[in-house]
Parts: structure tokens; sequence; C-alpha cells
């Protein structure tokens, strides 16, 4: 990876911690899952509108480092408009990109912006930031389901 992409990738990262245009109270959702990160004290709550199995909108509240926001931002992007399934997918393809187990590039770029965040498995202390956002919406998606 070129020092430009690695640079890239860093502005993408800020960019969407300063974007707040997901960060909020989503009155109508019809879950909520929160999520907190012990060793840094990532702490987010993650809501969502589910409407006929499609992910219909969501927000997220709390605060944490810079990556944890970004990758939550990054996140409700990604999964709004799909369906719960598919949102799934997703969810397993970002765990999978920052274990490493899936490294195509083409096969990353459905996680569009997210993708970002590829390399921060080389930075071992970061990576429960990245996947926190991911994680909850995990849990909050299998809750879901079993209802």
């Amino acid at each position: 990876m070129t020092m430009e992409m690695d640079q890239l990738y860093s502005d993408i990262i800020l960019e969407h911690n300063q974007t707040q245009e997901n960060k909020h109270e989503l009155a109508d959702a019809t879950l909520s899952e929160h999520g907190h990160n012990p060793s840094c004290g990532d702490d987010i709550t993650l809501q969502v509108k589910i409407v006929d199995g499609i992910v219909k909108d969501a927000a997220y509240t709390g605060h944490g480092c810079a990556i944890s926001q970004a990758s939550a931002d990054m996140m409700i992007d990604v999964i709004k408009g799909k369906t719960v399934i598919e949102a799934l997918r997703l969810t397993e393809l970002f765990l999978n990109m920052i274990k490493r187990e899936v490294t195509d590039d083409d096969e990353l770029e459905e996680l569009e912006d997210a993708i970002a965040l590829k390399n921060i498995s080389n930075m071992p202390a970061r990576v429960k930031c990245a996947v926190l956002a991911w994680h909850t919406l995990k849990e909050a998606l299998a809750k879901e389901e079993k209802q």
C-alpha cells in the first residue's frame, strides 16, 4: 500500500468522524443496542428502524475515538436501504476483512468507505475500535431475527 493510499484512507476516516449526519437519536427506531469497548472507553448506542425486513434508517449516539465513530458512520451508510440479511452479510464481510480472511478489493468494494479501515488489522489495539459498531449491529439484528 502506497503512502498516498494510506493518506487517502486517513482522510476518509477523519471525514467520517467529523460528519455527524448519522449521529443522532432515531425517534422511530424499532431496535436499539448498546455497544461498549472497555479497553478504550468507546461507547455507542445503535438505533435501527427496520420495516418489512429492510433497514430503513439507522443512527448512533455515544462517544469514542475517531476510528470507532468513523466506523459507525460508515457502517450506517453501508446498511441503509439493505435487507436485514444483506446487512448481516455485509457485517460479516467487514469483520472478515478486519480479520484478513477476505482481502480481495473487488469483494470488499461493497463496503464502500469502510474499506478504508482495511489496514486497521495492522494496529491490533485499534481493531476493537473499528469493529465496535459492526458487532453491535450484529447483536441487534440477531435479536431482531429471533422475534
